[in-house]
Formats: C-alpha cells, structure tokens, sequence
C-alpha cells in the first residue's frame, strides 16, 4: 500500500473511532469545532487530509488525549507537536509533584503512570505500603526515588496474592471497580498495548472473579474508592482521589496521575502518623 493511500485510510478510521467514542454525529463534531460538516465528511471518507490546525481543532474538540493526537498529525502527514521524547520531567512538574505530596504527610500520595506504574511516593507512602506488605523499614529505601527503582505497578500490587491483595479487607468491591476502570480506558485507548498488557496480566491472577470479567458499561465508575487495609495490629481505612494536570502540553505529564489517600478515621490517622515517625 502506497504510503499516501495508507494515511488517507488511517485518518478516517482515527476520526470516526474518536468521534462514535463521544457519541457524536459528524454534524455535533462540525458544530462544536466550528467547521463545516462537509469538511468533516471529506475527511472520513478519505477524499481529503486534514491540514495540522485541522487535526488540532477536531482532536481537542473531541477531547484525545496527546498520544493520540500525535498519532492523528502522523497519519495525516504532519509532525507530531507534542513532546513524546523519555526525557526528565520539567522541573515545574517536579516541584508541583514534590509540593503536593509533602503537603499532604503524614498521609499516603502515589504518583503513577498512565500503565500504574509508580512514579514516585512520598514517605508516608512508603511507610505505609511497607508495613502493608510486611517490609522492615531497612527492606524499603529511604527515598521515594529509590523505591520507584523497584518497578512497582499499582494494579499488579493490588491484585496479587503475593503482594496486597490479601490485606485488602474490601478486596472484592475495589478489586472489580479497579478491573472495570483499567478496561474502560483501554477502550478509551484501543491502541494502547500497554494497558491491553496489563489488563491480560490481571485477569491471569486467580484474585479475579469470572463475574468481573466482562466490564458493565452502564454502571457508572466510583468517583473516588475506600481502601480498607489490615495486617496484624494495623487497620487502615482510606479514601483515594484522583489528580490529575491539564493542558499539560506534554505527552507523559498529561498520563501522570497522583492519587491522595485521605484517612477516614482517627485510628488511620493516628497510625500514619506513627508509621511515618518510625521509618
């Protein structure tokens, strides 16, 4: 296949799999990015490529993450504009990030990737996480760099025998919560063999229930999950969010998400604070 014919396929196939994710018609699509309809239809239909400032419009009106976009400048002939490069995060990034999870000591943030890869923690994280898993203080490092060596992934974390999965005392409801949200955006991201990796990597953990398999899209996602973790004399009960940075005009800060674990009790309070003393 001819490398324009191949383009000319791809980029209707991109527009219209964003645009029936949104649930628009190419009319709405015309409306909301203030172009006209039969633009859009020239464009699905492959008799025409989209210019750059095409791709940017329709792609931000339809709300495609910058991964995505690149991809859609690529296909339509153009360069990708969004920094996709592994390099440091930028500074501004990093300091926000330290910021944020100094401020909220002595309670719990994890900062993860797009795949729950953990990106970095702050102390009280990993004190936590720590006494959670069973790990003397001498067995987790002392800094939240040396810990993000250990390539944990949240996910995995949470769903393995070996790992948290047994100390999680509402395993069943934030198990299967966690597993329909991991599918749900992977649907969101079909070309993402990441996610799609890891989401086979879950369901080969006999932690999975069969009845979790198949996500229920007309069941809306919690906005927010209560983790309830107990090992020995520690009962911790917490309440996660979800944070995230907009308009980040950078591929892998746009993916970071830092996750705050509030305590919903004064004993989980109490013991985060005295974890976070002890290590």
């Amino acid at each position: 296949m001819a490398r324009g014919e191949h383009r000319a396929g791809l980029v209707p196939a991109l527009l219209k799999q964003w645009r029936a994710q949104r649930g628009l018609s190419q009319l709405d699509l015309a409306l909301a990015a203030d172009v006209s309809a039969r633009h859009v239809s020239f464009i699905e239909t492959g008799r025409s490529l989209p210019s750059a400032d095409m791709v940017l419009r329709l792609a931000s009106t339809l709300g495609v993450p910058l991964r995505q976009v690149n991809t859609m400048l690529v296909a339509a002939g153009h360069s990708p504009v969004y920094d996709d490069a592994a390099a440091e995060m930028p500074e501004t990034i990093r300091q926000a990030i330290d910021l944020l999870m100094a401020h909220h000591e002595p309670f719990p943030v994890v900062v993860i990737d797009r795949s729950y890869d953990v990106v970095d923690l702050n102390r009280s994280a990993i004190a936590v996480l720590g006494a959670v898993l069973g790990l003397a203080p001498t067995d987790v490092p002392a800094d939240a760099d040396g810990i993000g060596s250990l390539g944990l992934n949240l996910m995995r974390l949470t769903f393995d025998p070996h790992g948290a999965q047994p100390w999680l005392v509402n395993f069943d409801e934030v198990g299967s919560q966690l597993l329909w949200r991991l599918q749900r955006e992977s649907l969101a991201q079909p070309d993402d063999g990441e996610l799609r990796a890891l989401i086979d990597d879950i369901l080969e953990m006999p932690t999975v229930a069969p009845d979790w398999r198949d996500v229920d899209l007309s069941t809306p996602a919690e906005p927010a999950l209560v983790l309830h973790l107990q090992r020995g004399d520690i009962d911790l009960r917490f309440l996660t969010t979800v944070t995230s940075f907009q308009a980040p005009q950078n591929v892998d800060v746009e993916q970071l998400q830092i996750e705050h674990w509030f305590p919903t009790d004064e004993l989980t309070a109490e013991t985060c604070t005295a974890l976070a003393r002890s290590r």
